[in-house]
């Protein structure tokens, strides 16, 4: 069995996992904004953000004094000085998100456009890719060009997230388009200081029957032990388009959040060997071990089949409520 263990969430037949996949990106903006998972804190730190004449009153008190029960947060209320270097940290803060296409982007459709309620602020979102396939963005296996069609044109409103995606006039050269994707995020992530990684909030993944993630190939040896690239090119992929570039493995690993979402019959074969056979060296139970204590995995039943050694947990919504069960 895998020598670190992650949360393993899993749900039956699937039921639900796109509202509890959405809870958990909420959750996971939340923290990157706001420090907290309290609501009545959350919507106080609004208020000073869009109100800055807002006088310091007993109620902006309440903002270090946590709601029984839930999550506490770091006091911004503690003099004038400190209430508006927060308040400029917080107005400034973004939300660090990288996602993959596939199934993923159908499973975060449903749960994500279907929040009308202002909890997702879409406007502080950056959105990244963690790999993404080498081909015009109209071509259905464009990673960009899905997420795009089926979440970001959805949108309602003005307040749309920042998207960075690779440089579309470079797919005929992986080398160049993963150099170019890194100096995006270099730029990003590395503006004001040197950093040796980038540190998204959340990284979302899957896990393809062959065990790829990403585009990271079990077979791809040379790519799984890389140390210092933060995006690197593809050529002869095993499986779909040839070319591509992915995130390398201490760029996934330094994420505050990795979360890997995974269902079906066909996954039960590579899962086993990912949560009991790490020594076979899959590119997910690397993530496991490298990303200790910051893994999560979202399945159903029947991807964990075969598993026998894993304990499966229920899993508690924190940024909204749960779906009534029928």
């Amino acid at each position: 069995m895998t020598t670190t263990v992650p949360l393993i969430y899993s749900f039956t037949e699937f039921v639900g996992v796109a509202d509890a996949v959405a809870d958990h990106v909420i959750s996971a903006q939340n923290m990157a904004l706001y420090n907290t998972l309290d609501t009545d804190q959350i919507a106080l730190l609004k208020q000073l953000l869009q109100r800055p004449q807002l006088a310091l009153t007993d109620s902006t008190a309440t903002l270090s004094t946590p709601s029984p029960g839930r999550s506490t947060a770091s006091p911004i209320a503690n003099g004038n000085g400190k209430v508006k270097k927060e308040k400029k940290k917080k107005a400034e803060a973004r939300f660090k998100i990288a996602l993959l296409g596939g199934s993923l982007i159908k499973i975060l459709q449903q749960g994500l456009l279907s929040r009308n309620d202002g909890s997702i602020e879409w406007d502080k979102w950056d959105v990244y890719f963690a790999d993404e396939r080498l081909v015009p963005f109209e071509s259905q296996d464009s990673n960009y060009g899905q997420a795009k069609r089926e979440i970001f044109d959805h949108i309602q409103g003005d307040l749309k997230p920042r998207v960075f995606h690779i440089d579309e006039s470079l797919i005929s050269d992986p080398q160049e388009c993963a150099d170019h994707y890194e100096k995006v995020l270099v730029s990003n992530f590395a503006k004001k200081d040197s950093v040796k990684l980038p540190m998204f909030d959340l990284l979302l993944l899957g896990c393809a029957p062959d065990g790829h993630i990403a585009s990271l190939f079990p077979n791809h040896g040379e790519q799984l032990r890389e140390k210092l690239a933060w995006c690197m090119p593809v050529s002869k992929a095993p499986s779909g388009p040839e070319n591509r570039i992915t995130l390398s493995i201490p760029v996934i690993c330094h994420a505050s959040r990795v979360t890997f979402v995974v269902e079906g019959l066909t996954k039960a074969p590579i899962m086993r060997i990912i949560m009991e056979r790490p020594e076979k060296g899959l590119p997910s139970s690397i993530v496991n071990e490298g990303a200790a204590g910051k893994v999560t995995w979202f399945v159903d039943d029947d991807a964990l089949k075969d598993c026998y050694d894993v304990t499966k947990k229920k899993y508690k919504f924190l940024s909204m409520a749960p779906p009534e069960v029928n």
